[in-house]
């Protein structure tokens, strides 16, 4: 009898979100028998989107035996405790401080969505009955009890035979991204990629040497403006403040908020905005600005700029406190979350200020398509929130420069920082034409095969770039064998 042939390594990536869409980062890798998760986010803004937080996930969460994480923003992160709640048994991997932004990111997601869930069978405005919540606090305390932290630049081993690393990409605390090693074969998820000249955070690392990298495009398709954010706010707020206006800003509670209360602080101190007051309106924003002590290595401010940024702000804790506040004159700036007007306490704010014209509402950054501040960020003359039209007289200013996303120009610059040429780049987290603009601009201006993948395409690692160029959505065959 002849011995029978060894079967050939399996390494493969199949892109189960963030295809098509800046949101819902989800990258499955198989080797040989092992499956692993890059990044594990939920889908936002339209609402066919948002229906696959609540489709089956594409393979049985029992079967993956890890995963890892860029970093804690929840379109990378926030479908852990559905994942965990389904059937998910492994560890998850992370940098010490996306681990503790987790901690504070997954159990506010859950508890909003109780509320929500809550609010719906009040108030009869679901279709479900009763409505309940994609998950709930004790998943996500669940997940974070799960997590395992690792160093930048130190390897582990999220499975037998892959080694992993991470490197510092600026963004947000604890961001990274994230290579993996297999037989030999080397593939890089960028993660989000930070700005190279961020007032807060530091410059991203340079890409590790790799034969493939995934790299985001969520501003693939435009560059950020030459003024600094700096000059862009104070242009932005300085007449609603001078008019005895209210100035609501949006803002992601990690990172965002951050960057903008320093940015503010510094104009108050300078003269160049009135001292008015400056509220942060966010349980969870507050949270986070405390462990920018911890991190400091991570940021570009020194401990006089920490300090300055929690004396010029008033923290609002309480309900009660959020409450009041809608009641009062301005002048003031109101900092809360969510960025997008999708949730969080900002929709009160919304509902007692934006009707105004003396007031403004200044949006920060990327706004999804399908969400309140992507409506806004259009001229919507009202947008929906809890179940009544509010209507919108304040003036609506969206910023270009404050984005802690690197534009289409530094993500050039990223990739080709890289050590080696890698076979292939894959376009990803970017709408169509932002993501197709980037393909371009790497094929053209660095000489590199890219590529642009459909939701569900499956491409063998251990393949050629020109392989890579044949794949679509209909590779997708994870469902078929082992998929329970």
């Amino acid at each position: 009898m002849g011995i029978a042939p060894s079967k050939p390594p399996v390494f493969r990536l199949t892109f189960l979100g963030a295809a098509g869409t800046v949101t819902g980062s989800r990258y499955l890798i198989e080797a040989d028998d092992k499956r692993l998760l890059v990044d594990c986010g939920l889908f936002q803004g339209f609402k066919a989107l948002r229906l696959r937080n609540w489709a089956a996930f594409p393979v049985g969460p029992a079967t993956i035996d890890a995963v890892v994480l860029t970093h804690a923003h929840l379109d990378h992160s926030g479908y852990l405790p559905r994942l965990v709640r389904t059937g998910f048994e492994g560890a998850i991997w992370c940098t010490p401080a996306t681990r503790q932004l987790c901690g504070i990111l997954l159990p506010d997601s859950a508890h909003l969505l109780e509320e929500e869930a809550g609010y719906a069978n009040r108030a009869s405005t679901t279709k479900h009955h009763p409505a309940e919540p994609l998950y709930d606090v004790v998943s996500a305390h669940e997940a974070v009890r799960r997590m395992r932290t690792w160093d930048f630049d130190a390897p582990f081993e999220p499975v037998p035979g892959v080694t992993a690393s991470f490197r510092s990409q600026g963004h947000i605390l604890g961001a990274a991204a994230l290579t993996l090693v297999y037989r030999g074969v080397r593939v890089t998820f960028s993660g989000d990629i930070g700005r190279y000249n961020d007032p807060v955070m530091q410059a991203p690392s340079r890409p590790a040497a790799s034969d493939w990298i995934v790299t985001e495009s969520t501003y693939g398709d435009r560059e950020h403006p030459l003024g600094s954010t700096k000059q862009e706010l104070c242009e932005a707020l300085k007449p609603v403040l001078l008019r005895g206006g209210v100035a609501i800003i949006p803002a992601f509670a990690v990172g965002r908020a951050q960057s903008l209360l320093h940015v503010i602080a510094q104009l108050q101190e300078e003269g160049e905005l009135p001292a008015v007051p400056v509220y942060l309106n966010s349980p969870m924003a507050t949270d986070v600005t405390s462990l920018y002590r911890q991190y400091s290595s991570q940021l570009r401010l020194d401990e006089a700029a920490l300090e300055r940024m929690c004396r010029n702000t008033r923290i609002v804790n309480s309900p009660e406190e959020s409450k009041e506040l809608n009641g009062r004159k301005g002048p003031m700036v109101i900092v809360s979350a969510s960025g997008m007007v999708t949730g969080g306490r900002v929709l009160h704010h919304m509902i007692a200020f934006a009707p105004d014209p003396l007031n403004a509402i200044i949006l920060c950054g990327f706004q999804a398509g399908g969400t309140r501040g992507a409506l806004l960020a259009a001229g919507a003359g009202h947008v929906r929130i809890y179940g009544q039209d509010v209507s919108i007289k304040a003036q609506v200013k969206q910023l270009a420069s404050a984005s802690a996303h690197a534009d289409a120009s530094e993500i050039i610059t990223w990739l080709g920082a890289a050590p080696i040429r890698p076979r292939g780049v894959f376009v990803t987290h970017g709408e169509p034409h932002a993501a197709d603009r980037l393909r371009v601009r790497i094929e053209h201006e660095l000489g590199l095969a890219a590529f642009v993948p459909e939701y569900g395409a499956t491409i063998d690692l251990m393949s050629s770039a020109a392989d890579a160029g044949s794949m679509t959505g209909a590779s997708l065959g994870i469902g078929k064998p082992n998929a329970s």
